[in-house]
Formats: structure tokens, C-alpha cells, sequence
């Protein structure tokens, strides 16, 4: 029960930390126009590059250890300091690269330094050790605080096409104080150790292989926009970013378990417990298909009509795009519970790095033809194939470890129930009067039909659900 305490806790930050932009980009998209949000997209996939080499794949190592040595409250604070070392001299030396760059790089300097408060907020982020102790409570309600915090500025102060870096500003302070209100907690969680017995160079290797992972990653997640920016405008950055923001909404409902198990696999491992590891995965594996299919099919039946009527005239390309990118939501989800919630916590770092970084080199080939070819929505494609690429490497990867007949059990069940679902709600969404109330009404539709022929076909969440809620009453 404490997965899924841990699981509906991170959903809902990581659903609020994409809502909060959401519910404000409907009134941003109409206030800064195409080009601001442009401007945003474009300056901030920059600045992430800096913020990649500053988190030096700590996200996913600091996790990992953290939940190694959790029983151990001296190791666990010497780990905690030794990671969070690291993660301040990192920082420093990416903020002093980036000062260098912006020697050079004279183009939208106001709009760049803006960004760089973003910067500034890693240094101070630990999320990475309460997820470790499997504590998603404190990050949640703190953070959540802060995001609506950032929703009321927004709205309060954002009033014109001339606040863009008013705009940048209060999202990238918005960070740093979610960041910052986690450390007084650690007084209370963590006892004083010595600092001569600190070793923080220990971490640095280990850290650079997750390092080289995060790097291919945002290969293909930033890299697009920046191409897009400079290949064709960045207003086509702008909609790149708002088909993601859409797409990501959805998968942060999916990949929400791969922050919740990593630690407890991670722990599970260290146990030496091999079959209750496997047997987590077969069951989140079948979880993410069964979330992730309806997902992918639901966005791609509404996303041509969704689209104007939510971000508002001169957006009409993001529809399209969003449709072609729904398809991410199922290669990623099963990447994460493949990547995250096993390669991860099983060491297997190296092959973990392969998979992501096959993916970036299949993005950086596809981009550049495919945006010339066919822009925004060649960028998408490029997406598209990138991910399919690290999921495919990674079935290849775990063939000697996991059985397939296990992973995909009940895979064609639930494809059958979306597939379903989406001609009758893509249907009813080119043929129907285009309203708030139909739109709620073809999804309140599309969710009863998945679920409904999900129950006839008897896929495997059926009865996992059914023994959830026995043992809940039982409790």
C-alpha cells in the first residue's frame, strides 16, 4: 500500500507541476502571443543544457543510494552530503560556463539571464533524497504550495506581449522557493555527522554514468526546439513545446511509477530479492500499458479540436503535432518501467546508457531532414522514432532477464480497448458540435468504453485492481 500511497502522491505533483502551466497557458497563449511563447520555449531549451551538466545525473543516482542505505541513518546522512557536494561545486562550474557563453552569445540577453535563476535552482533541489526514503509527501504538499503560488503571479502580473521575461521570471523563481522549502526538513531527518568523514568524489564516476543518459535524453527532448528555433522560427519552438506540455500532462500520470518504484526495486535489490524484483516489474509493466494505451489513443482523438479551442487562434498547428507526438506516451511509458524502474536499480547502468543514447544519434539523424522536410511535424516524427529506438533497445537488453509472454499478457487486450475507444471519440469529435460539454462529454465516453471492454476481455488490471481492493478491506 505504500507503492500506491507513493504513486498517487507523485502523480499528483508531477499532474499539478504540468496543470499549473496548463491552466495558465490558456490566458499566456492569448496575452504573450505565438512569438513570446516563442521566445520562452527557445531561450529556456538553452539554458537546460547548462541545467543537465549542473544535475550530473544525480536525479536517478542520488535516488538510487539514498534507498541503498536508508536502514543506516549515518550512512544515509553522509551519502545525503557527499551527493549534495558534488551537486553545489556541478553547479558552480555550469553557472560559470554559462557566464562564458553569454560572452558570445549576444542574442536575447535579457530573456537568457532570466533563465538562468533556473540554474541557480538546482543547486538547492533534494527532492532526489526524500524520493529515495520513499517520502513523497513532504515534496508534494511543499512544492504543490509553491506551484499555485506561481498560477496566482501569473495571473496577477503577466498582463502584455512585453512581459515575456516578467513571464520567465516568476516561473523560474517559482522553482527555486519549491526547492528551497524542502531543506528544513533535512535537520529533522538527517543526524550531524563529521565532514571529515566525507568523500565526495566516490560519487563522481558513478554519477557521470547516469550523467551520459541524462545527457542523450535531453538530446531529443530540448534539442528539438533548438533546432526548431533555428531552422525554422522560434514561434514553431513555441508549439513544439505546447503539443509537449499536453503530451506530458498525460505521460506524468504513467511515468510517475518509475520515481515511486526505482527506490523501492533499488531496496528490493539490496535484499538480494531477484523474483520480487521481477515480479515488481511484470506488474508495473502492466500497469503502465493498461494507463498508457487509452492515454495515447484519448489525446490523439481530441487533439485537432482541443488544441484551437484551448491555446486560441494562430495555434492551430500544435493539433497535428500533438497527434503524431501521442505516440510517445506509450513508448516512454514502457522505457521507464523497463529504464527507470529496472535497468536502473538493477546497476545495469551501461546498458541503460545505450538504449537512451541510441535514441538521441536516431534524433539527431531524423532532425535535420525532417524538420527541412515537413517542420514541426517532421521535429515530432523525429520524437516519435527516437523513443520507439530506446524502447526497442531495451526489450532487446532485458530478453535474458524478463519474459516477454510475462510483459506484454495482457498488452492486446488493452490495445484492442483503445483502438476501439478512439474511432468512436475521433468520430464524434470531427462530427459533433465542437463545445466544452461535448469535449467533456467524448471523453466521460471514450473512458467508459475502454473500461467497459477491459472488463469483458478480462485483461490482467481487472484482477490486480480486485485484489488491491480485497486487501484493502481487509485491512
Amino acid at each position: 500500500m505504500k507503492v500506491v500511497k507513493n504513486y498517487l502522491y507523485n502523480v499528483g505533483y508531477q499532474v499539478l507541476a504540468i496543470i499549473v502551466p496548463l491552466i495558465t497557458a490558456a490566458y499566456v497563449s492569448r496575452v504573450l502571443r505565438p512569438e513570446g511563447v516563442g521566445i520562452n520555449a527557445f531561450t529556456n531549451s538553452i539554458i537546460q543544457y547548462f541545467i543537465l551538466f549542473a544535475s550530473m545525473g544525480i536525479g536517478y543516482y542520488g535516488n538510487r543510494q539514498i534507498a541503498y542505505v536508508r536502514e543506516d541513518s549515518k550512512k544515509m546522512a553522509q551519502t545525503f552530503w557527499e551527493i549534495q557536494i558534488v551537486k553545489t561545486i556541478m553547479t558552480l562550474i555550469a553557472f560559470i560556463a554559462f557566464e562564458v557563453f553569454m560572452i558570445f552569445y549576444t542574442k536575447q540577453p535579457e530573456y537568457m539571464w532570466a533563465q538562468s535563476i533556473n540554474l541557480v535552482a538546482v543547486a538547492f533541489d533534494i527532492s532526489w533524497f526524500y524520493e529515495g526514503i520513499e517520502n513523497f509527501k513532504v515534496t508534494v504538499l511543499k512544492n504543490s504550495f509553491v506551484k499555485i503560488i506561481s498560477m496566482i503571479a501569473i495571473f496577477v502580473l503577466i498582463k502584455g506581449p512585453n512581459d515575456v521575461t516578467l513571464y520567465i521570471i516568476v516561473l523560474a523563481v517559482s522553482t527555486l522557493l519549491g526547492n528551497l522549502t524542502l531543506w528544513p526538513n533535512i535537520r529533522r531527518d538527517l543526524p550531524k555527522i563529521s565532514v571529515r568523514i566525507l568523500n565526495p568524489w566516490r560519487h563522481f564516476l558513478p554519477m557521470a554514468e547516469l550523467f551520459i543518459p541524462q545527457i542523450a535524453t535531453q538530446v531529443y527532448v530540448q534539442l528539438n526546439k533548438t533546432m526548431l528555433g533555428g531552422m525554422v522560427s522560434e514561434t514553431a519552438s513555441g508549439y513544439y513545446q505546447y503539443s509537449d506540455s499536453l503530451v506530458k500532462l498525460v505521460l506524468a500520470l504513467v511515468t510517475a511509477t518509475g520515481t515511486v518504484m526505482l527506490p523501492h526495486v533499488a531496496n528490493a535489490v539490496a535484499k538480494g530479492s531477484m523474483r520480487k524484483v521481477n515480479e515488481m516489474l511484470y506488474k508495473s509493466f502492466d500497469f503502465v500499458s493498461a494507463v498508457s494505451y487509452p492515454m495515447m489513443f484519448g489525446i490523439a482523438a481530441i487533439s485537432l479540436t482541443l488544441v484551437p479551442k484551448y491555446y486560441g487562434p494562430g495555434y492551430e498547428p500544435v493539433g497535428p503535432a500533438m497527434m503524431i507526438e501521442s505516440i510517445v506516451i506509450l513508448m516512454i511509458a514502457w522505457s521507464n518501467a523497463l529504464g527507470v524502474q529496472y535497468l536502473v536499480p538493477l546497476n545495469r547502468i551501461k546498458q541503460f546508457t545505450a538504449s537512451v543514447t541510441a535514441g538521441a544519434i536516431v534524433n539527431i539523424i531524423l532532425n535535420i531532414p525532417l524538420i527541412h522536410l515537413w517542420g514541426l511535424d517532421g521535429a515530432m516524427w523525429s520524437t516519435v522514432i527516437s523513443e520507439t529506438a530506446v524502447t526497442l533497445y531495451q526489450l532487446i537488453v532485458v530478453r535474458h532477464l524478463l519474459s516477454y509472454k510475462k510483459l506484454f499478457h495482457g498488452s492486446w487486450k488493452y490495445f484492442i480497448s483503445g483502438l476501439i475507444m478512439f474511432v468512436v471519440v475521433f468520430w464524434m469529435n470531427r462530427n459533433l458540435k465542437n463545445t466544452w460539454l461535448m469535449m467533456a462529454i467524448e471523453i466521460l465516453a471514450g473512458v467508459m468504453i475502454y473500461i467497459s471492454i477491459v472488463l469483458i476481455l478480462r485483461a490482467p488490471i481487472v484482477y490486480e485492481a480486485r485484489d488491491l481492493v480485497i486487501q484493502k478491506l481487509r485491512k
